[in-house]
């Protein structure tokens, strides 16, 4: 079941598509998305994490070709990317330099698709993509996940892999680590294939086990604001790699496979046995998985309207131990809870992006407001603010 509604950026894939093949597609496919409600770096450590897809989506119209080749193109540069099949594996990991960064990511796909069957490429079509997509880029919303999810999914149809959604999530992480060669977690592909209307997903990030957690909001009268600071990151920086090199020897000093093997309580030996910064990552992960676990039982038990305080003691712990925040970040927050929110956090990798604040209807427009003028009095550049709700996973369209 997809969102009924058409967005621009669909119109706006075919337009492009037609362009550039003179031609219609023989389909569009799309893939939301996400908000990540809570848990935050948990992924990569094996953990828990309470993401739930958003109606911004990247479109994709395809259509095939015979020639064996691959051709990309996207709204956001106007000159297509074109190899044949048979030399992604050339291309890839170690080659990706050759190609604009924005096309190794459907790139990337085809590449992991075609490696995670054992196809080779006899058995599959050349195509042509067009890309467009409405999720912000640099927001924390995965705009990135959101090209792998419309991208794998339009492959799986047309090349007829018959894969399911997890290993089309799994296909997606491989592409970003090793053809992006950014060392993300596999959260923002698993929400982006898998959303429901009004829910989010309970993901465990070792198991790969899902649970769908209604999450009330329309029912509470809440709307979910995202403060979008404008200030742009890349997971394929330095900053995200030393947080998870930090976590993985941090592991490795408590003789753990990941910090998802460690509770609370161990922290105490773990502040004796770590540098100061390495136990503030570490002591950053396991919290937060722990308040994704009673986010969890709490949404269950009481409703929404009573995770305040656990979406703020997340952005404190991102800001003090993990130290991912950014000035823009803390003052969205500062001013969202100003302003009535309920609880305000930052919400994806970090080092800019969106803080999200959960807000009543009746306070959305007065949060919006404070964040403007909040911006405005610390001599910011204006953010972008708008209201997302949890939404469908990827499909076909048309």
């Amino acid at each position: 079941m997809m969102d009924a509604a058409p967005q621009p950026a669909s119109s706006a894939a075919h337009a492009l598509f037609t362009e550039l093949t003179g031609a219609a597609p023989v389909g569009l496919w799309s893939a939301p998305g996400r908000v990540n409600l809570i848990g935050e770096h948990t992924d990569y450590n094996d953990g828990f994490v309470l993401p739930f897809a958003i109606e911004q989506r990247t479109h994709v119209a395809l259509g095939t070709r015979s020639d064996g080749r691959i051709r990309v193109i996207s709204t956001v540069d106007p000159v297509p990317v074109e190899v044949p099949l048979v030399d992604l594996d050339v291309l890839f990991p170690d080659g990706r330099g050759d190609v604009p960064e924005w096309a190794t990511y459907p790139l990337g796909v085809a590449w992991a698709l075609l490696r995670g069957v054992g196809a080779g490429t006899a058995s599959v079509t050349g195509v042509d993509m067009a890309i467009a997509s409405s999720v912000p880029i640099g927001a924390g919303l995965s705009s990135s996940a959101a090209i792998e999810g419309a991208v794998a999914i339009a492959l799986n149809e047309t090349w007829s892999l018959g894969l399911d959604r997890v290993a089309l999530a799994r296909a997606g992480r491989t592409a970003e680590n090793e053809a992006v060669g950014a060392p993300t977690g596999i959260m923002d592909q698993m929400a982006s294939m898998l959303g429901r209307a009004d829910a989010a997903i309970f993901l465990d990030c070792r198991s790969l086990a899902t649970e769908i957690v209604d999450l009330g909001f329309a029912d509470a009268g809440l709307e979910l604001v995202v403060i979008d600071t404008g200030v742009a990151h890349s997971h394929a920086t330095g900053g995200y790699a030393q947080r998870r090199a930090a976590c993985e020897r941090g592991a490795a000093i408590m003789g753990v496979t990941a910090l998802r093997d460690l509770a609370v309580a161990d922290l105490a030996r773990a502040a004796e046995l770590m540098d100061d910064e390495t136990f503030r990552r570490v002591r950053h992960v396991v919290t937060e998985n722990q308040r994704v676990l009673d986010t969890v039982q709490t949404l269950r038990d009481h409703g929404p309207r009573t995770i305040g305080n656990l979406l703020l003691a997340s952005h404190a712990s991102m800001r003090d131990d993990f130290e991912i925040s950014v000035p823009e970040l803390d003052t969205a927050v500062d001013a969202a809870m100003s302003a009535g929110a309920i609880g305000a956090r930052m919400t994806g990798g970090g080092f800019g992006g969106a803080a999200i604040a959960l807000v009543a209807n009746d306070r959305v427009e007065t949060v919006k407001d404070a964040a403007a003028a909040a911006f405005a009095a610390s001599g910011f550049a204006s953010p972008t603010a708008f209201t997302v709700r949890p939404s469908w996973g990827a499909g076909r369209d048309a």
